[in-house]
């Protein structure tokens, strides 16, 4: 990981921090003045192979031979994407105000609580490191991979829209790439220049939204100590993403209409207009015509965001997919590990194209991690493939009826109509609708209806060749059978040998699935963060770096 850059003429706050950083694993390097930090990142800029960049840059606000204000700026046009932390007294708040507005990550207010510093900084790491994992993505891969028809036709239609503002509703199931959607229809688009601002509105407390959407003033309420811009704000001149538009609460449903009819909008606390030129794109897993029906989203609203409809298909929609797929993300993951990528047989190819990817492309992302982790040679063979996927039954693709070459879709506008004109025909369960079927809000009309599916069906030797023998038992018989071994066969401490086992592989997976992060892994494991440490220094485990 690279360094933190700590800059402050009182060596004894450097050596605070130094020490501080230096138990939580995070490496430093420290600085007395702005120069120093000025001339190191003109060094990394120059392409010095001795020299490594920032994760992070912790400074003070008043120094000898410059002040943390002016490195701020500067720093901000060298490194852009670099979070800042600007430490100042408390009779400097209007100072720290200032350092906020112009772009710092946070400011710490002198004398700080330690823990309070460290865990600031680690939050400004992780930030970093994702903003660094989002650059790598949009610059090193391809926006969007896809050859089937279905992503064919979601392609074909960004394309169409690339000239065109209009409000886009992107729907589709979690983890289909809704997101990666948007960004390309905001890179080809008139505000492609414009900031990309995206926000998942499930994510964040009903408490918190408003505030997060629209911004607030100083003293809106309690903790408002300086007024904060909003997402609309920060995405002027561009396009503002609305994941999970489902879950947004009623009432903020309604202040989101108002911006969508008037373009304007009032901070929290506010009493002045604030205009909003902004594109926005809306995604959901939901069925939207449902939530209205159930009276749990607007039907205005819905209305307002189903200009265009664009539905992104499942992964099992688009199954031809799959061999590329895996073979970028096993580069991918074995780019971000600093290993050499490893390469798949096709028997093992062919069980994935027959699995049903209920998590689609995000859960065939991580199996791919894992595979980069846990499989043991250089050649993924059939039997290290995860057991959800070996236990699994064959996926069948319900059958269409396909008389001729399906035509491209259509994009085509979504007048204001009562909500009947806009529910789709009532189709099978089984029978997933393709990405051509509703563009727009509207049917294609040469796309022939689905058929309906029997549930998927399958032989024993069918289940016998898709997954052998050891792995058709559930993983509770499995230690059984283990216990059983180990016991039979005199081992001593079989708890603390299995415990071992158990929490290591255990701690190993959550860490492939969070990307090295160990606050992600450890909160979605359900322990804490000096848990997960002193468990991986306890079992010895190799973990991924922080990512």
């Amino acid at each position: 990981m690279k360094p933190i850059w700590i800059v402050d003429d009182d060596p004894s706050i450097r050596f605070v921090l130094e020490k501080a950083l230096a138990r939580e694993n995070l490496p430093t390097r420290s600085f007395t003045h702005p120069r120093e930090v000025l001339d190191a990142l003109a060094d990394v800029t120059a392409g010095d192979p001795a020299r490594q960049g920032p994760q992070v840059l912790v400074s003070d606000i008043r120094m000898p031979g410059g002040s943390g204000l002016q490195l701020l700026e500067k720093v901000r046009e060298l490194q852009p994407g670099l979070p800042v932390i600007i430490m100042t007294a408390y009779s400097d708040l209007d100072s720290a105000v200032s350092a906020f507005q112009r772009g710092a990550f946070e400011y710490l207010p002198k004398p700080f609580d330690l823990p309070k510093a460290v865990e600031l900084i680690r939050r400004a790491v992780e930030e970093s490191q994702r903003e660094e994992v989002t650059e790598e993505r949009q610059t090193a891969t391809p926006e969007m991979l896809g050859q089937a028809p279905a992503m064919q036709d979601v392609f074909r239609a960004i394309g169409r829209l690339s000239q065109s503002q209009v409000t886009v509703l992107i729907t589709g199931e979690s983890g289909s790439g809704k997101e990666l959607v948007a960004r390309a229809l905001h890179k080809h688009s008139p505000v492609a220049d414009g900031p990309f601002v995206a926000i998942n509105t499930a994510a964040i407390p009903k408490d918190l939204l408003e505030s997060e959407l629209f911004g607030h003033e100083r003293g809106a309420f309690t903790g408002a100590q300086t007024q904060r811009r909003g997402r609309f704000e920060q995405a002027e001149g561009g396009t503002l993403f609305l994941d999970e538009i489902g879950d947004m609460p009623f009432d903020l449903q309604t202040r989101l209409l108002r911006v969508l009819s008037d373009g304007q909008f009032y901070r929290v606390g506010g009493h002045a207009a604030v205009k909003a030129h902004v594109r926005v794109i809306a995604a959901t897993h939901q069925n939207l015509e449902q939530r209205v029906k159930e009276g749990g989203f607007r039907e205005d609203l819905f209305h307002r965001l189903n200009v265009i409809r664009l539905r992104l298909p499942a992964l099992r929609e688009r199954h031809e997919d799959v061999p590329m797929l895996t073979r970028h993300f096993l580069q991918q993951s074995a780019r971000q590990l600093g290993v050499e990528p490893k390469r798949i047989a096709d028997s093992a190819l062919a069980r994935l194209e027959q699995f049903a990817f209920p998590g689609n492309v995000r859960q065939l992302e991580n199996i791919c991690h894992w595979l980069t982790v846990m499989a043991p040679a250089q050649v993924i063979s059939l039997q290290d493939l995860p057991p959800e996927v070996l236990e699994a039954p064959v996926y069948q693709p319900p059958v269409r009826a396909t008389p001729g070459a399906e035509p491209a879709a259509t994009v085509t506008s979504m007048p204001v109509a009562p909500l009947a004109a806009v529910v789709p025909v009532a189709q099978a369960p089984a029978a997933p609708q393709p990405a051509s079927d509703m563009v727009g809000g509207l049917h294609h009309p040469a796309v022939p209806a689905p058929m309906p599916a029997a549930a998927p069906s399958w032989s024993a030797d069918a289940v016998a060749a898709a997954a052998p023998a050891a792995a058709v038992h559930s993983w509770e018989q499995a230690l059984e059978t283990e216990a059983q071994k180990l016991l039979a066969g005199g081992q001593p401490e079989v708890w603390d040998a299995l415990t071992r086992r158990f929490e290591s592989r255990l701690i190993r997976t959550a860490l492939v699935a969070t990307h090295g992060r160990r606050m992600e892994a450890a909160q979605r494991l359900g322990i804490g963060r000096n848990t997960i440490t002193r468990k991986i220094q306890e079992l010895g485990l190799d973990a991924p770096d922080e990512a």
